[in-house]
């Protein structure tokens, strides 16, 4: 991580503050549009990994940032987003 590209440098005025990572970033910004989705269709995260079939664990990883999400991941919660019921449905 020495040369991962900084996209955020930490406050020097600020001893707890540190630098955020490209990389980071991108993370933490998939896991607000994930929680997002989830908390604007009014479900739990067990309620929404049953729904859509992510395993919870996983859902909780992304959402946490502890885990990037995936690129297709990404585009499905932007499907359920757009379309819960038929998302739903066709994976009944």
């Amino acid at each position: 991580m020495k040369n991962a590209r900084i996209a955020l440098p930490s406050d020097p005025d600020d001893g707890d503050d540190f630098d955020v990572t490209v990389e980071a970033m991108d993370r933490g910004q998939r896991a607000r549009l994930i929680r997002r989705t989830r908390t604007a269709l009014g479900l739990s995260q067990s309620e929404f990994a049953t729904r859509f079939r992510v395993p919870v664990g996983t859902l909780r990883d992304w959402e946490q940032a502890r885990v990037t999400a995936p690129d297709f991941a990404v585009a499905y919660v932007r499907v359920i987003a757009r379309h819960p019921d038929m998302v739903a449905k066709a994976v009944a």
